[in-house]
């Protein structure tokens, strides 16, 4: 057993303590050696940190976005189209017409009809070509959006949730056409309904839409 008072070892059989002479008649009381105490910082295991948490843009906030992308992009490129057309060639064969054939009025019919079909051509044509770099270009920059994600805080990365380049952001623009196809636009209501929010195109490309 223990001294009561100073924790010496002695035998059960002694009246007082041979250390300290404190008198073992009322009992003792066992002497626990002291716990040893950590030291050092404490270490936490990586796997104990909770995963961060992932924004992910819905359905409707996408759809606002791309509303003012539209918005934004359309009027330039109609702008650039209509000035290609006046600056073409069909401007002059219409200001001639009088002089050309002997019915002005049906020619005038025809250049019209072959105008309006060639600035439809080229409207179309420069709104294709400016959309793509529109999206690609934007979305590849510092920013990874166009003006309209931006303006709502949402970003575009690839699955890792790295910043995607010119050729994966092109990648996705054109598989919007693919999207395009689904009807009922299922394909783009895909954003609303996946785990991470991806429409179609997101999937072939293997982006994600993300909120800041």
């Amino acid at each position: 057993m223990y001294c009561s008072k100073c924790g010496s070892t002695i035998a059960e059989t002694v009246t007082f303590c041979p250390v300290c002479g404190q008198s073992q008649a009322a009992g003792y009381a066992p002497v626990q050696p002291p716990l040893l105490q950590p030291t050092g910082p404490a270490e936490v295991t990586p796997h104990w940190q909770p995963m961060p948490v992932v924004a992910y843009a819905g359905f409707w906030l996408r759809v606002v976005a791309s509303i003012l992308d539209g918005l934004i992009i359309g009027l330039p490129v109609t702008i650039v189209a209509m000035i290609v057309v006046l600056s073409s060639g069909f401007g002059s064969f219409i200001r001639h017409l009088p002089d050309s054939p002997p019915d002005p009025g049906e020619a005038l019919g025809q250049a019209i009809g072959a105008a309006f079909f060639v600035g439809i051509g080229i409207l179309l044509l420069v709104f294709f070509l400016g959309s793509w770099l529109y999206y690609a270009l934007f979305e590849s920059s510092s920013w990874q959006a166009t003006p309209g994600k931006k303006v709502l805080n949402i970003f575009v990365t690839d699955t890792n949730g790295a910043p995607v380049s010119f050729g994966r952001a092109t990648g996705r623009y054109f598989a919007k056409f693919i999207t395009e196809l689904i009807p009922l636009k299922v394909g783009y209501m895909l954003a609303g309904l996946t785990e991470r929010k991806q429409a179609l195109h997101d999937m072939i490309a293997s982006t994600l839409v993300l909120r800041r």
